[in-house]
């Protein structure tokens, strides 16, 4: 059972990842004006640090009695994503605010990094199984 559960998390994970950082993100911006999809993703990427956080803990939990590497993954993760989203994402919202362009981009830059390595870490997870 907890390794279903593990496999199930860690998938969910995977999804909800690229799904948020590939699709809504993207889709927001091709939909709305500029200035509504900024703000809607500013209100939305704190829930979206909470989902990744949660789910990978509880994967990390899942996974501990089966693979502690996978649970170790995961734990680095739910570890990596905490400063993220509380310091890293208020940095980003005051470049904005201040208008410091280039501050903005080099932290957005960080934060889609750290993101593209959870998906290929949590990827990788998934792969092992196969």
């Amino acid at each position: 059972m907890t390794h279903s559960l593990a496999v199930l998390t860690t998938a969910l994970l995977f999804g909800g990842m690229t799904l948020y950082s590939f699709g809504f993100a993207a889709l927001l911006f091709s939909v709305l004006p500029t200035q509504t999809a900024g703000t809607t993703l500013r209100r939305a990427f704190p829930l979206f640090y909470v989902f990744v956080m949660v789910t990978a803990a509880v994967a990390a939990l899942a996974w501990l009695s089966h693979d502690i590497t996978a649970a170790i993954v995961m734990a680095g993760i739910v570890l990596s994503t905490l400063p993220v989203r509380q310091l890293l994402m208020p940095a980003i919202n005051r470049a904005t605010d201040t208008g410091h362009r280039q501050r903005f981009k080099w932290l957005h830059g960080l934060s889609v990094l750290v993101t593209v390595s959870h998906i290929v870490a949590t990827g990788w997870v998934l792969v092992r199984l196969a």
